[in-house]
This record gives C-alpha cells, sequence and structure tokens, in this order.
C-alpha cells in the first residue's frame, strides 16, 4: 500500500496544477483521507513559506476512483501580510471529486489556553488496550500499515449501550523528516481515519452504507505526526442518515493541537 512519502508526492504541472498518480489500494473508493491530504499539499506548495495552515474546509463530491490518476488545481483567492487563502479542486477526467478551501497566516504571539487531555492510559501501557474490531483490524494491517493505532477500551451508557465515542493513540511508526509541511499534511490525511464510524457506535447494527460528506481541520499547535497523538473523537448527533463527529487531537504532554468536524453518510437496511 501507498507509503505517506508517495500520497503526498504530487507533479507539478503548471504553477497552480498537480497531478497524482493511482495509488494501490484495498478500498473501492479512494480514501478520505488522501483527497484531504494531497489537496493540502498542492495549496502548501503555492503559499508564501512564511505562512502555515491554520484551518481547512473540504467537501467530498463524488467518490475518487483509486485506479485513476488525479489532477488538483489551485486558486489563489487571497494573499495578504497575515492572511492567505487557497481553493482546490481534485479532478478525475472530467469529474470534480473533492473541494477544499484553506486559510493561512503569518505565526504571532498570542494568550495561549486549551481543553484538557481527557484521562487515558499510556500508549506505552499496551495492556490497558483493546485490539481493534476485525473489519479495522483488517485494514490497518493490509492498507495502513504505516500507521500505528491503539484503542483505549470503549465506554458504556447505564444501559449498556455503546457511547459514541472513541479514543485512539495514534502515530506513523517511521521516524518522518523534520518538515512541518509534511507532518501537517499527514495529521490530516490520518484525521479521516476512523471518525466517522463513532456515529455508529450507538446503534445496534453497524450501517451497509458510509462515506463521509464534509470535513474540517483546525490547526492549533506544532506537532509530529511520528509521536504519539492522542484522536479523541465524539459523536453529539446521527439522524437523517447523516452522523456528525468531532475530534481533538493530544500530544503526549495534553497540548490541544489540532481539532476536527465531519459530517457523513449512514445507511441502514430499511426496517
Amino acid at each position: 500500500m501507498p507509503r505517506l512519502h508517495d500520497v503526498l508526492a504530487l507533479q507539478r504541472l503548471t504553477d497552480d496544477v498537480f497531478r497524482s498518480p493511482a495509488m494501490p489500494t484495498l478500498l473501492k473508493h479512494t480514501f478520505g483521507g488522501q483527497l484531504v491530504g494531497q489537496a493540502l499539499a498542492a495549496a502548501l506548495r503555492t503559499a508564501p513559506r512564511s505562512l502555515v495552515p491554520h484551518s481547512l474546509h473540504g467537501y467530498f463530491l463524488q467518490p475518487g476512483l483509486p485506479r485513476r490518476p488525479t489532477e488538483l488545481h489551485v486558486e489563489r483567492l487571497h494573499d495578504g501580510r497575515s492572511f492567505a487563502t487557497r481553493h482546490v479542486t481534485t479532478r478525475q477526467d472530467e469529474r470534480q471529486v473533492f473541494s477544499l478551501s484553506v486559510s493561512f497566516q503569518r505565526t504571532e504571539p498570542g494568550p495561549d489556553a486549551q481543553e484538557t487531555m481527557p484521562s487515558v492510559p499510556d500508549p506505552d501501557d499496551v495492556d490497558a488496550f483493546s485490539p481493534p474490531p476485525p473489519v479495522l483490524a483488517r485494514l490497518l494491517r493490509e492498507e495502513w500499515p504505516d500507521w500505528e493505532l491503539r484503542m483505549v477500551p470503549r465506554r458504556r451508557t447505564a444501559d449498556g449501550t455503546p457511547q459514541a465515542r472513541g479514543q485512539y493513540w495514534m502515530r506513523h511508526r517511521e521516524p518522518l523528516a523534520d518538515v512541518p509541511a509534511l507532518h501537517i499534511c499527514g495529521l490530516a490525511y490520518l484525521s479521516d481515519l476512523t471518525l466517522l464510524g463513532t456515529a455508529a457506535l450507538p446503534h445496534p447494527s453497524p450501517p451497509v452504507m458510509a462515506a463521509s460528506l464534509d470535513h474540517c481541520l483546525w490547526l492549533l499547535r506544532p506537532f509530529r505526526v511520528d509521536e504519539w497523538l492522542l484522536y479523541d473523537q465524539i459523536s453529539p448527533s446521527s439522524g437523517n442518515g447523516r452522523g456528525l463527529a468531532q475530534g481533538r487531537f493530544f500530544d503526549r504532554t495534553g497540548r490541544l493541537v489540532a481539532m476536527v468536524a465531519q459530517e457523513g453518510l449512514l445507511r441502514w437496511p430499511p426496517r
């Protein structure tokens, strides 16, 4: 399966157009995190180096076809002294499959405050973790072998129903270069993994169809994806064939480094 470097190694066709070849995968459709990570990588290559991305908002327009190459078209919406904005459209042939807007900011000092990291076992306390569900375990082994995941045991409500909450320690198994853009795009890639499934946890049977509809990511503080990050996920609502999930990334010291929100399509068999 593709390595992170390969996923993000875009070929530049013009100043604002990039190409990615087809990537080997076991998935029927292109992994959403791949679309997010690649679009962010394209935006980064057109932005001033003095600015860093702080927020991105994307829409999954059509299923990506993993055996087709993609083209990424960047539109430079704004360039200012403190902020810049890019819009990226990912295309396969004549199909638009993904759309991403990215805002960049010049780093500046200011007051600092954050939520406290939830109490969970340390990632080195391997006996404290649950094995992932069989389907997820197989995908991690075969589709994402470069990523390590440790699942905090799931909690239940008073009546025994699983809470709509998932908690995972995650990291890239091999050390990565000290290149901030690589870690930022790596987190964008990683942030789509396991998130939507949180919305299905309270229901007695898994959905027969699940697909990401949109994806938002806020980058709050520096981090590395080759070091342990806690992905704390909740789903405040599911209904009308959709599920809403939110996530927070904390580093091992308790710093809140990123936040995520996603709505997805969830369909169950008709009763």
